[in-house]
């Protein structure tokens, strides 16, 4: 019986056949290495349900190739308008519904996603802007002052944390220091095989900086 280790190197490559079938611009804010991280972890749990009497290969491309069709739809059908399967939808942002024909508030369901998906799917999804003029047209034009809110938010940030996890929060999202660099100043190693140190204390710490900054920046309005 194969163990999961047993078989890495036909997963990799497994999945990085499939690199090119994974539609970036669908998720804007998730790289392929983060794509093939999910994969793999999925791969590893399901790895009993593989047939062991049988290639490895086919098994791998139909589970990969259904990861994709779900990280796709759950970060994009779950967050998209409600007009898409509207029978009232007369394509682009046409509506034979409302009285000016325009989707748009008066609509109740249409409503209801501005108000609880909207902003989800406008973080999530990089769109064009044809056919997609309620998301990108109708948007208020802020500017930002990345440097100022970067300062603000830091100044924020400091008193919550202890001194050596403040400087990794500097170092993971403001110097943007690689993880390897990180765990060496946090002094974090490893036993595990084709592991980098520290994997899983940088990951909850990232989880556990990022949770506490969108806290403070909704509190505080940095931005």
């Amino acid at each position: 019986m194969y163990d999961f280790e047993d078989k890495i190197k036909e997963i990799n490559e497994a999945v990085e056949r499939k690199r090119a079938k994974w539609n970036l611009d669908a998720v804007a804010y998730i790289d392929y290495d983060d794509i093939k991280q999910i994969i793999m972890t999925h791969i590893y749990k399901k790895w009993h349900l593989w047939d062991q009497s049988k290639p490895i290969e086919p098994w791998l491309s139909r589970v990969v190739s259904n990861q994709f069709k779900n990280l796709l739809r759950n970060h994009y059908g779950n967050y998209v308008r409600p007009c898409l399967q509207c029978k009232f939808n007369n394509g682009g942002d046409g509506c034979s519904k409302t009285a000016n024909g325009i989707q748009n508030e008066s609509c109740e369901d249409y409503k209801q996603w501005s108000i609880k998906k909207k902003a989800a799917y406008d973080i999530k999804l990089a769109v064009t802007m044809e056919g997609h003029k309620n998301e990108v047209n109708e948007k208020t034009d802020r500017v930002l002052n990345l440097e100022s809110a970067t300062k603000k938010l830091s100044a924020e940030m400091e008193p919550h944390l202890s001194k050596r996890h403040f400087v990794a929060f500097k170092m993971m999202f403001i110097e943007n220091n690689t993880d390897e660099q990180i765990a060496k100043y946090l002094g974090f190693k490893t036993n595990e095989k084709k592991r980098s140190a520290g994997y899983k204390q940088i990951k909850n710490l990232k989880k556990i900086f990022q949770q506490k900054a969108k806290q403070i920046i909704i509190e505080k309005d940095i931005i």
